[in-house]
């Protein structure tokens, strides 16, 4: 398929993209909202001549954070357009830079060639910066057009996706011919990138900037003013963060066979997307847990055997306050999320079997000894009973994952690098 091909079925297609959003906006009503900039209308006021940075949703916006502030320090004089193609997402980007006159935001419009055109006529762009691998074969023609280089930063590429590319040469290869770098997170994804056509002399490995995560240390100081508020500095407190639909109930399931064995354990859930939060707080009150909801500030009692993480951004803090952290997407096929966040703050880290999206970091992890694999519910609950009981084990763990964590920072920096040769 070329790319005219291609256009025109996105074109045929419009309508079932309608109907899409129509169906996720009946879970998440913002999805309903500002669709007009999704086809490059009615766009925010944009200072043009800036960096352009594109995070397709929440897990990228949070990866691209502190990317977006080295380069708001290196070049005081340009404004950072932010784009992305989610409410979360948008949300996200709106409270990470709150604070940020120099940052604007916006959906990324469709992939359509005149909504591409009058995307970048208006923010005109010195460098654009795609976050992961979320390319648009118009998109990345229309910046060819204009001479704007594009980097693709902190690129990941699986087996898996790389086939589904080779399978439509004739729009990916020249897509990926146009891009000016290719940050790559590991040799072997560069080597698929070079396959596919992407030219040898600008793919680079970097290494994750996701290893580039720092701390602050004020959420050490609140996290255990957290505890000290529920009376929880005894209680074995866990925490099973960004949960998919099927994981809530093998994770409750493990609670319940440790509340048998701990009556005082509490477990932190924190379901991956905010649509899911209602139905998972019912589920919690229909398995019988006493359950109190984050955003409505209720205290945790002796009593409360379950939080149910219900805010957005809160999700570092609330792996600070537990003891140990499960990080899902895992027990599902859905190829696990940033197993990282919990290894930076020193937590022995815990998934199910599926980390295809993180699978050179979770092997590094897993050799370290930082990170420990669980199939079920019986094995989760044992796992975490495990910790409580010989905190040298978790402590092990721990340090483990910071040694990972500081032997393979530095890739912010050789991207930085790279991005800069582009703008000179």
């Amino acid at each position: 398929m070329n790319r005219t091909l291609y256009t025109l079925l996105f074109h045929l297609g419009l309508p079932l993209v309608a109907i899409r959003l129509w169906l996720r906006a009946r879970k998440a009503p913002a999805y309903a909202r500002r669709i007009g900039e999704r086809f490059a209308l009615n766009l925010p006021p944009m200072q043009p001549g800036g960096i352009w940075v594109h995070a397709v949703s929440v897990g990228e916006s949070i990866a691209a954070a502190p990317m977006i502030r080295a380069l708001l320090t290196r070049y005081p004089q340009l404004p950072i357009t932010v784009t992305c193609m989610t409410p979360t997402g948008s949300e996200r980007i709106q409270a990470l830079f709150a604070d940020e006159p120099r940052i604007q935001h916006c959906y990324l419009p469709y992939d359509l060639p005149w909504a591409a055109a009058r995307f970048l006529d208006r923010i005109k762009p010195k460098l654009g910066v795609i976050m992961e691998t979320e390319l648009w074969p118009n998109l990345i023609h229309q910046c060819a057009k204009r001479g704007i280089p594009v980097a693709l930063a902190n690129a990941r590429l699986s087996a898996r996706s790389a086939r589904g590319y080779a399978r439509f040469a004739r729009l990916t290869r020249p897509m990926l011919e146009a891009m000016s770098l290719i940050a790559v997170q590991t040799q072997t994804e560069a080597e698929r990138f070079r396959q596919l056509g992407a030219r040898p002399e600008c793919v680079e490995v970097t290494g994750s900037i996701k290893f580039d995560l720092s701390i602050d240390p004020q959420l050490w100081v609140k996290a255990r003013e957290l505890r000290e508020q529920w009376q929880a500095q005894e209680r074995p407190v866990w925490i099973a963060a960004s949960t998919h639909e099927g994981e809530d109930e093998i994770v409750l399931a493990a609670h319940r066979q440790l509340l048998a064995h701990y009556p005082n354990a509490l477990l932190m859930l924190v379901p991956r997307h905010p649509e899911r939060f209602n139905s998972v707080f019912e589920l919690c009150q229909r398995e019988g847990f006493v359950t109190v909801r984050r955003s409505q500030h209720t205290p945790v009692s002796a009593q409360t055997q379950v939080l149910l993480g219900d805010t957005m951004g809160e999700l570092l803090f609330l792996y600070a306050v537990a003891d140990s952290a499960f990080v899902g997407g895992s027990l599902v096929p859905n190829g696990g999320h940033n197993v990282l966040e919990p290894a930076a703050l020193g937590k022995p880290v815990l998934s199910g079997p599926h980390l295809f999206n993180f699978l050179e970091i979770a092997a590094l992890l897993r050799e370290a000894g930082a990170l420990e694999e669980v199939d079920d519910a019986p094995g989760l609950a044992v796992a975490v009973q495990r910790l409580f009981e010989l905190p040298q084990d978790a402590q092990r763990m721990a340090e483990a994952g910071l040694k990972v964590m500081q032997a393979n920072q530095g890739a912010l920096q050789r991207l930085l690098d790279g991005l800069a040769r582009l703008l000179h």
